[in-house]
């Protein structure tokens, strides 16, 4: 089933275990004909993150293409904190601490989109030749930068920079955070886990997002964080959404 929109959306979407890491404990999901779209990260150095990652995205492939915006992202928390129990239990019965994996998720109706998120993959928007981060780090280093105590170029080096506060599996009761947004002719979305994000500018990821081809960004992106050395796993989604009744686009009318 397909969701109606006055807004035509394009995606594209690429993950690779990197130059370092054995084995690709990211997961994503590309869905422009649902309007959803999420990354999940699982957790390095804790057991089985591929296993978490991938319980997130498979339970967020079920969401419900019919409800109004409202409607998903609620669906989205529910079947999150689902997945949480369920990794609480499995790591329990595993005889470990935790299972867990961050999680991202952007879904749009009509002329809107909301975002959920808990843990340090990000969502950035691209708007008029301006990039914003619209999700905030869950993340020690980011409190540490709340409270003043550490910059944005001292945070990049910060030993603790991989120990985020937030993720699903985590703790028995996960806090997501959440927000929308009205959409605007041409926005472009980011949806990344911290292996690119650690390894390429907000420079570069405007350029890359500025054409408005998604794979094409997609592809770059990753090639970029390659370069730097692919230190972890990587994960990139990339989403375009035009305007359909924007009064500036050429109507054609095949009948006449």
């Amino acid at each position: 089933m397909t969701f109606s929109t006055e807004f035509r959306w394009t995606s594209a979407a690429r993950t690779d275990t990197g130059c370092v890491r054995q084995i690709n404990e990211d997961a994503l999901l590309d869905a422009p004909e649902r309007g959803l779209w999420a990354v999940a990260d699982g957790m390095g150095g804790h057991a089985v993150g591929d296993l978490a990652s991938r319980m997130v995205i498979e339970t967020l492939a079920k969401v419900s293409p019919a409800s109004d915006l409202a409607g998903v992202i609620g669906d989205v928390r529910a079947r999150l904190l689902d997945v949480n129990d369920k990794l609480r239990a499995e790591a329990a019965r595993r005889q470990v601490s935790r299972i867990g994996s961050t999680v991202v998720v952007l879904a749009a109706r009509d002329g809107a989109c909301g975002y959920v998120w808990a843990g340090d993959s990000r969502i950035y928007l691209l708007r008029q030749g301006r990039l914003m981060q619209l999700t905030r780090d869950h993340s020690h280093v980011e409190e540490l930068k709340a409270r003043g105590q550490l910059t944005a170029e001292e945070a990049l080096h910060h030993p603790a920079q991989h120990l985020i506060t937030r993720a699903v599996g985590a703790l028995d009761v996960l806090e997501l955070d959440e927000n929308t947004l009205a959409l605007n002719d041409g926005d472009t979305f980011l949806l990344c886990s911290d292996g690119l994000s650690n390894e390429v500018s907000e420079a570069e990821m405007a350029n890359e997002l500025a054409p408005g081809d998604c794979d094409a960004a997609a592809q770059r992106l990753l090639e970029i964080a390659l370069a730097r050395g692919g230190r972890d796993n990587i994960s990139v989604v990339v989403a375009h959404a035009v305007d359909l009744m924007a009064t500036d686009k050429t109507q054609v009318n095949p009948s006449i």
